[in-house]
């Protein structure tokens, strides 16, 4: 975002400071829920745990967050009299991939209940050091969405669907992480537990049908597609503080690599034990043979952050039928209890953390993997079923570890300036190094001309003086009247510190 200021209409720059200052006061390490309305939007700025949602022990019971097939079916079956309280528009039901044989589509009726299949949740964005290939989406973008669905994100009830089991969930999970960043209510808003082919309550055949939904179906039956109904202009909230910068993980990261249970958060990554361990461990047990196996997007070293923890993803949920655990075991593991198959958050020494050494009362909790894929699975079971404040890092990993200083990709450019104030490596454990001939072009800013030639994330800016446009430029947008415009979202130049940029209040988290 270029010269920030100078694009926005008058007053609107003055708006967005506002809301900036606001969002950073309550997205801090160790967040309560606290609600506050910023007095010149009219915003109410909601921190990690005015987002969260908490299940009942049994799923059967939710009527948003984390619902069952059993719930979905009498929603279907009768819509009018069945819909959860507070609800008065339609059912929109979003698959993430098209179900199995049999089991494709869930079958809408195009009056009340409607099934579409969309997977484009993210894009590419610069958050102001670098260009992340796929980011959540901008509000062009997500309106664009809303419109092709014809969705009132106010009235209507929305359920993110799986199709098929496994990693559909991934998807999924970016479903309700877009709209619920975006502003969308927890009451609105739904995760369907289980792929089409394993949904528990009395589905049939007739349930289901391989008509597709696709919006790139010339002949789709919806008669509402392609009206924009609503915009997320329409949700005068603020829920941007769901979404971690590169310098948020920065700022909370404790001083060496151990798990500290009293600073307020709790460090997440979510990724297998061979990417968090570089291939020092593996859930096949003792290190890698090869340990730049375990590398991936051909980054510059691999490793995690300092202080974090790590449990794979797929502990969380049968990875065969899209079925999260039970919410108690779900909960054991934040707790520090391993499971049967003797599987749980385990520190930067690889051994288990033990009872009541993970996740502390009061904690936010910090989520990522490589790409923020596996990571949105993660983000359900704590910000859906635990009711934990979480924020997710969305450049994740791939951008991370992609920011080292002094280290050259395979065409000999240097990536990153050894004096960035960005350089992650200083901040990771253990420090693996990639072999030159492995590392993808990351370094745009030295040639930006030639962005072609450089793999995502592509560094733009070595000298930023924030990683937070994605932020500054989505609550802008929603703090424009429909008629100004403030770019596409999409803006890949350098938003650097130099004359004209933004002056932005100092980070009150530190850092």
């Amino acid at each position: 975002m270029k010269n920030l200021k100078n694009q926005l209409p008058p007053g609107v720059f003055l708006i967005l400071i506002c809301i900036t200052l606001a969002i950073s006061l309550s997205a801090c390490g160790d967040e309560r829920s606290k609600e506050s309305i910023d007095d010149s939007t009219g915003f109410r700025i909601n921190s990690p745990a005015d987002i969260a949602q908490k299940s009942a022990e049994e799923y059967d019971d939710n009527h948003s967050g984390l619902i069952t097939g059993r719930t979905l079916k009498s929603w279907i079956d009768n819509w009018e009299e069945n819909r959860p309280d507070g609800i008065t528009g339609k059912l929109i039901i979003i698959q993430a991939t098209r179900g199995p044989s049999g089991f494709e589509f869930i079958k809408p009726d195009n009056q009340n209940v409607f099934t579409y299949l969309e997977t484009g949740w993210r894009e590419p964005r610069t958050n102001g050091v670098s260009e992340i290939a796929g980011i959540v989406l901008s509000g062009p973008s997500i309106d664009a969405l809303i419109r092709r669905y014809g969705i009132d994100v106010n009235n209507d009830m929305i359920v993110c669907a799986q199709g098929t089991g496994g990693n559909a969930a991934m998807n999924q999970g970016r479903c309700w992480y877009t709209f619920r960043y975006w502003g969308v209510d927890h009451r609105n808003l739904a995760v369907l537990n289980g792929g089409n082919n394993h949904l528990n309550g009395d589905w049939t055949a007739g349930d289901f049908t391989n008509q597709d939904f696709s919006a790139a179906i010339a002949n789709q039956p919806s008669p509402i597609i392609n009206r924009q109904i609503s915009n997320v202009k329409d949700l005068r909230v603020d829920n941007t503080a769901l979404q971690a910068t590169l310098e948020d993980i920065i700022d909370v990261l404790p001083t060496r690599d151990i798990n500290n249970t009293s600073n307020g958060v709790f460090l997440w990554d979510g990724r297998s034990l061979d990417q968090y361990s570089a291939g020092e461990a593996s859930e096949a047990g003792g290190p890698l043979a090869n340990r730049y196996a375990s590398f991936q997007n051909q980054a510059t070293r691999q490793g995690h952050p300092r202080g974090s923890v790590n449990l794979n993803w797929t502990n969380l949920i049968d990875t065969s039928t899209g079925l999260y655990k039970p919410k108690a075991a779900l909960r054991a593991y934040l707790n520090g209890e391993v499971d049967e198959n003797g599987r749980g958050f385990v520190d930067g020494t690889y051994q288990y953390l033990g009872i009541g050494n993970a996740y502390q009362d009061g904690d936010t909790v910090y989520i990522w993997c490589e790409t923020a894929a596996r990571a949105a699975v993660t983000q359900i079971v704590t910000a859906v079923i635990l009711g934990l404040p979480t924020r997710l890092y969305d450049a994740s990993t791939i951008e991370w570890n992609s920011l080292t200083g002094d280290a050259y990709d395979r065409d000999g450019v240097l990536i990153l300036p050894s004096d960035s104030p960005w350089r992650t490596d200083v901040l990771s454990e253990p420090y693996f190094p990639n072999l030159p001939a492995n590392i993808a072009p990351r370094n745009a800013w030295s040639d930006p001309q030639n962005p072609a030639a450089v793999a995502p994330p592509r560094i733009v800016d070595p000298y930023a003086p924030r990683s937070n446009a994605v932020i500054l430029e989505d609550q802008a947008y929603k703090a424009l009247d429909d008629g100004e415009d403030i770019g596409n979202g999409n803006d890949t130049g350098n938003s650097g510190g130099s004359g004209g940029g933004v002056v932005l209040p100092p980070n009150p988290c530190g850092g």
